[in-house]
Protein backbone atom coordinates (compact mmCIF):
# COMPACT_ATOMS: atom_id res chain seq x y z
CA UNK A 1 0.00 0.00 0.00
CA UNK A 2 1.52 2.97 -0.73
CA UNK A 3 1.56 5.80 1.96
CA UNK A 4 1.57 9.64 1.53
CA UNK A 5 3.62 12.38 3.16
CA UNK A 6 1.56 13.60 5.91
CA UNK A 7 1.87 17.53 6.60
CA UNK A 8 0.01 18.54 9.53
CA UNK A 9 -2.21 14.93 9.99
CA UNK A 10 -5.21 16.70 11.78
CA UNK A 11 -6.21 13.86 13.98
CA UNK A 12 -9.02 15.83 15.43
CA UNK A 13 -10.91 15.73 11.98
CA UNK A 14 -10.01 12.14 11.64
CA UNK A 15 -11.32 11.19 14.96
CA UNK A 16 -14.86 13.09 15.01
CA UNK A 17 -15.78 13.57 11.59
CA UNK A 18 -17.58 11.44 9.27
CA UNK A 19 -16.06 10.05 6.02
CA UNK A 20 -18.56 10.74 2.86
CA UNK A 21 -16.14 9.59 0.17
CA UNK A 22 -13.19 6.68 1.01
CA UNK A 23 -10.76 5.48 -1.86
CA UNK A 24 -8.92 2.49 -0.82
CA UNK A 25 -5.80 1.01 -3.04
CA UNK A 26 -7.36 2.46 -6.42
CA UNK A 27 -5.29 1.18 -9.88
CA UNK A 28 -5.88 2.27 -13.09
CA UNK A 29 -3.71 1.31 -16.35
CA UNK A 30 -4.22 1.87 -19.94
CA UNK A 31 -1.67 -0.79 -21.36
CA UNK A 32 1.90 0.45 -19.74
CA UNK A 33 0.65 3.17 -18.78
CA UNK A 34 -0.07 3.05 -14.57
CA UNK A 35 -2.09 6.11 -14.25
CA UNK A 36 -3.10 5.72 -10.54
CA UNK A 37 -1.06 2.85 -8.32
CA UNK A 38 -3.25 2.33 -4.98
CA UNK A 39 -4.37 5.32 -4.23
CA UNK A 40 -6.08 6.42 -1.34
CA UNK A 41 -7.99 9.37 -0.13
CA UNK A 42 -10.63 10.21 2.14
CA UNK A 43 -13.14 12.81 2.36
CA UNK A 44 -15.10 14.51 5.32
CA UNK A 45 -18.20 15.88 5.68
CA UNK A 46 -19.03 19.72 5.31
CA UNK A 47 -14.70 19.61 4.03
CA UNK A 48 -13.50 21.36 1.21
CA UNK A 49 -10.91 18.99 -0.41
CA UNK A 50 -8.81 20.50 -3.17
CA UNK A 51 -6.72 17.95 -5.12
CA UNK A 52 -3.27 18.77 -7.24
CA UNK A 53 -1.62 17.46 -9.81
CA UNK A 54 -0.11 17.95 -12.83
CA UNK A 55 -1.59 17.07 -16.23
CA UNK A 56 -1.54 13.26 -16.71
CA UNK A 57 -1.26 12.84 -13.01
CA UNK A 58 -4.28 10.54 -12.66
CA UNK A 59 -7.40 13.21 -11.53
CA UNK A 60 -9.80 12.91 -14.32
CA UNK A 61 -9.20 8.96 -14.28
CA UNK A 62 -9.84 9.23 -10.62
CA UNK A 63 -12.71 11.30 -10.78
CA UNK A 64 -14.26 9.13 -13.96
CA UNK A 65 -14.08 5.74 -11.86
CA UNK A 66 -15.17 8.00 -8.54
CA UNK A 67 -18.05 8.58 -10.61
CA UNK A 68 -18.69 5.01 -12.54
CA UNK A 69 -18.08 6.54 -16.06
CA UNK A 70 -14.97 4.17 -15.87
CA UNK A 71 -14.09 1.01 -14.20
CA UNK A 72 -10.53 0.74 -11.51
CA UNK A 73 -8.95 -2.17 -12.53
CA UNK A 74 -8.75 -2.57 -8.89
CA UNK A 75 -9.55 -0.83 -5.55
CA UNK A 76 -12.10 0.22 -3.26
CA UNK A 77 -14.42 3.33 -3.79
CA UNK A 78 -17.34 3.74 -1.02
CA UNK A 79 -19.53 6.89 -1.58
CA UNK A 80 -21.46 7.37 1.55
CA UNK A 81 -20.76 4.02 2.98
CA UNK A 82 -21.79 2.54 -0.32
CA UNK A 83 -19.19 0.48 -2.75
CA UNK A 84 -20.31 1.57 -6.12
CA UNK A 85 -18.04 -1.43 -7.56
CA UNK A 86 -21.04 -3.38 -6.11
CA UNK A 87 -23.74 -1.00 -7.55
CA UNK A 88 -26.02 -1.73 -10.27
CA UNK A 89 -26.75 0.74 -12.87
CA UNK A 90 -30.32 1.48 -11.08
CA UNK A 91 -28.83 2.23 -7.86
CA UNK A 92 -25.38 3.90 -9.24
CA UNK A 93 -27.96 6.52 -10.85
CA UNK A 94 -29.47 7.15 -7.13
CA UNK A 95 -26.50 7.77 -5.68
CA UNK A 96 -25.32 9.99 -8.42
CA UNK A 97 -28.09 12.26 -7.71
CA UNK A 98 -26.17 12.91 -4.32
CA UNK A 99 -22.71 13.79 -6.06
CA UNK A 100 -23.03 17.33 -7.83
CA UNK A 101 -20.47 18.12 -10.90
CA UNK A 102 -19.54 21.33 -11.68
CA UNK A 103 -17.44 20.67 -15.15
CA UNK A 104 -14.40 22.62 -16.24
CA UNK A 105 -15.84 24.72 -19.07
CA UNK A 106 -19.49 24.76 -17.08
CA UNK A 107 -20.69 22.23 -20.30
CA UNK A 108 -24.34 23.97 -20.37
CA UNK A 109 -25.91 22.70 -23.42
CA UNK A 110 -26.25 25.63 -26.01
CA UNK A 111 -29.70 25.20 -27.48
CA UNK A 112 -31.52 25.37 -24.06
CA UNK A 113 -32.16 28.28 -22.30
CA UNK A 114 -30.80 28.69 -18.60
CA UNK A 115 -34.34 27.22 -17.27
CA UNK A 116 -34.24 24.28 -19.30
CA UNK A 117 -30.49 23.68 -18.20
CA UNK A 118 -32.00 23.69 -14.73
CA UNK A 119 -34.47 21.89 -15.61
CA UNK A 120 -32.68 18.57 -17.56
CA UNK A 121 -31.36 17.19 -14.31
CA UNK A 122 -34.57 17.60 -12.37
CA UNK A 123 -36.44 15.52 -15.19
CA UNK A 124 -33.23 12.89 -15.25
CA UNK A 125 -34.01 12.27 -11.44
CA UNK A 126 -37.45 13.38 -11.06
CA UNK A 127 -38.15 10.53 -8.31
CA UNK A 128 -35.80 12.50 -5.59
CA UNK A 129 -38.72 15.38 -4.94
CA UNK A 130 -41.93 15.16 -4.37
CA UNK A 131 -44.47 14.72 -6.95
CA UNK A 132 -46.45 17.94 -6.27
CA UNK A 133 -42.79 19.72 -5.61
CA UNK A 134 -43.02 22.83 -8.16
CA UNK A 135 -40.24 23.09 -10.76
CA UNK A 136 -40.22 26.34 -11.10
CA UNK A 137 -39.36 27.11 -7.59
CA UNK A 138 -36.19 24.63 -7.20
CA UNK A 139 -34.98 26.68 -10.99
CA UNK A 140 -35.52 30.52 -9.23
CA UNK A 141 -33.82 28.81 -5.84
CA UNK A 142 -30.66 27.95 -7.39
CA UNK A 143 -30.19 30.43 -9.63
CA UNK A 144 -31.25 32.71 -6.87
CA UNK A 145 -28.36 31.11 -4.56
CA UNK A 146 -25.96 31.94 -7.67
CA UNK A 147 -27.45 35.74 -8.22
CA UNK A 148 -28.86 35.27 -11.41
CA UNK A 149 -32.43 34.84 -10.88
CA UNK A 150 -32.78 37.36 -13.51
CA UNK A 151 -30.90 35.43 -16.49
CA UNK A 152 -33.58 32.57 -16.63
CA UNK A 153 -34.75 32.89 -19.49
CA UNK A 154 -31.64 33.60 -21.58
CA UNK A 155 -29.36 31.59 -23.64
CA UNK A 156 -25.71 30.82 -22.73
CA UNK A 157 -24.02 32.46 -25.59
CA UNK A 158 -25.77 35.47 -24.17
CA UNK A 159 -24.06 34.80 -20.65
CA UNK A 160 -20.37 36.11 -20.25
CA UNK A 161 -17.77 33.28 -18.89
CA UNK A 162 -18.55 33.91 -15.13
CA UNK A 163 -21.81 33.63 -15.12
CA UNK A 164 -22.02 30.62 -17.32
CA UNK A 165 -19.99 29.14 -14.67
CA UNK A 166 -22.61 30.60 -11.72
CA UNK A 167 -24.99 28.52 -14.03
CA UNK A 168 -23.62 25.62 -14.03
CA UNK A 169 -23.17 25.66 -10.30
CA UNK A 170 -27.09 26.31 -10.12
CA UNK A 171 -27.52 23.58 -12.06
CA UNK A 172 -24.88 21.09 -10.12
CA UNK A 173 -26.91 22.60 -6.91
CA UNK A 174 -31.02 21.62 -7.89
CA UNK A 175 -30.40 18.14 -6.97
CA UNK A 176 -29.57 19.45 -3.58
CA UNK A 177 -26.48 17.08 -3.58
CA UNK A 178 -24.25 16.00 -0.48
CA UNK A 179 -20.99 15.89 -2.31
CA UNK A 180 -19.76 18.62 -4.91
CA UNK A 181 -17.19 17.99 -7.56
CA UNK A 182 -15.51 21.11 -8.99
CA UNK A 183 -13.30 20.54 -11.94
CA UNK A 184 -11.00 23.27 -12.42
CA UNK A 185 -13.77 25.61 -11.22
CA UNK A 186 -11.57 28.69 -11.95
CA UNK A 187 -9.99 28.04 -15.05
CA UNK A 188 -10.51 30.43 -18.15
CA UNK A 189 -11.97 33.28 -15.90
CA UNK A 190 -10.47 36.85 -15.10
CA UNK A 191 -8.82 37.18 -11.91
CA UNK A 192 -11.70 39.36 -10.38
CA UNK A 193 -14.61 36.40 -11.59
CA UNK A 194 -12.49 33.36 -9.99
CA UNK A 195 -12.78 35.47 -6.83
CA UNK A 196 -15.46 35.72 -7.29
CA UNK A 197 -16.28 32.13 -7.54
CA UNK A 198 -14.67 31.37 -4.95
CA UNK A 199 -16.64 33.47 -2.40
CA UNK A 200 -19.30 31.10 -3.76
CA UNK A 201 -18.06 28.50 -3.73
CA UNK A 202 -17.39 29.37 0.39
CA UNK A 203 -21.06 30.51 0.88
CA UNK A 204 -22.22 27.31 -0.59
CA UNK A 205 -20.20 25.14 1.62
CA UNK A 206 -21.24 27.37 4.77
CA UNK A 207 -25.33 26.72 3.47
CA UNK A 208 -25.81 23.56 2.69
CA UNK A 209 -22.65 21.95 4.42
CA UNK A 210 -21.74 20.04 1.24
CA UNK A 211 -18.28 18.16 1.07
CA UNK A 212 -16.61 19.20 -1.87
CA UNK A 213 -13.83 17.92 -3.67
CA UNK A 214 -11.86 20.06 -5.51
CA UNK A 215 -9.75 19.81 -8.56
CA UNK A 216 -7.33 22.86 -9.29
CA UNK A 217 -3.87 23.97 -11.10
CA UNK A 218 -4.60 27.57 -9.37
CA UNK A 219 -2.83 27.96 -6.07
CA UNK A 220 -4.62 30.70 -5.04
CA UNK A 221 -8.15 28.99 -5.07
CA UNK A 222 -6.40 26.41 -3.68
CA UNK A 223 -5.35 28.93 -0.57
CA UNK A 224 -8.29 29.99 -0.04
CA UNK A 225 -10.62 27.22 -0.52
CA UNK A 226 -9.38 24.63 0.88
CA UNK A 227 -9.27 22.65 4.66
CA UNK A 228 -6.84 20.09 3.25
CA UNK A 229 -5.27 19.15 -0.09
CA UNK A 230 -3.76 15.73 -1.87
CA UNK A 231 -1.15 16.15 -3.96
CA UNK A 232 -1.60 13.29 -6.43
CA UNK A 233 2.24 12.82 -8.18
CA UNK A 234 2.87 9.69 -10.70
CA UNK A 235 -0.75 8.12 -9.65
CA UNK A 236 -0.31 8.18 -5.67
CA UNK A 237 -1.58 10.82 -2.99
CA UNK A 238 2.08 11.97 -2.77
CA UNK A 239 1.08 14.23 0.51
CA UNK A 240 -1.85 15.40 2.23
CA UNK A 241 -2.14 18.91 4.76
CA UNK A 242 -3.32 22.02 5.11
CA UNK A 243 -2.12 24.24 2.54
CA UNK A 244 -0.07 26.38 4.85
CA UNK A 245 1.67 23.08 5.95
CA UNK A 246 2.59 21.80 2.42
CA UNK A 247 3.85 25.48 0.98
CA UNK A 248 6.34 25.56 3.40
CA UNK A 249 7.88 22.18 2.82
CA UNK A 250 11.28 21.17 1.99
CA UNK A 251 10.57 18.26 -0.34
CA UNK A 252 11.37 19.43 -4.07
CA UNK A 253 8.07 17.44 -5.39
CA UNK A 254 5.65 19.63 -3.41
CA UNK A 255 7.72 23.37 -3.17
CA UNK A 256 6.96 22.74 -7.25
CA UNK A 257 2.93 23.26 -6.73
CA UNK A 258 3.61 26.13 -4.55
CA UNK A 259 6.11 28.37 -7.23
CA UNK A 260 4.52 31.55 -9.06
Amino acid sequence: MNESKTISPQEDMTKTREIVLDIKNLNKSFDDNHVLKNFNMKLYKGENLVIMGKSGSGKSVMIKCLVGLMEADSGIISVMHKDITTLDQAALDVLRSDIGFLFQGSALYDSMTVRENLEFPLRRHSGKFEKNMDTNTLVMEALENVGLAHAVDLMPAELSGGMQRRVALARTLILQPKIILYDEPTSGLDPITAKEIIILMQDIQKKYNTSSLIITHDVDCARAISDRMVLLIDGTNYAEGTFDDLSVSTDPKIKAFFKH
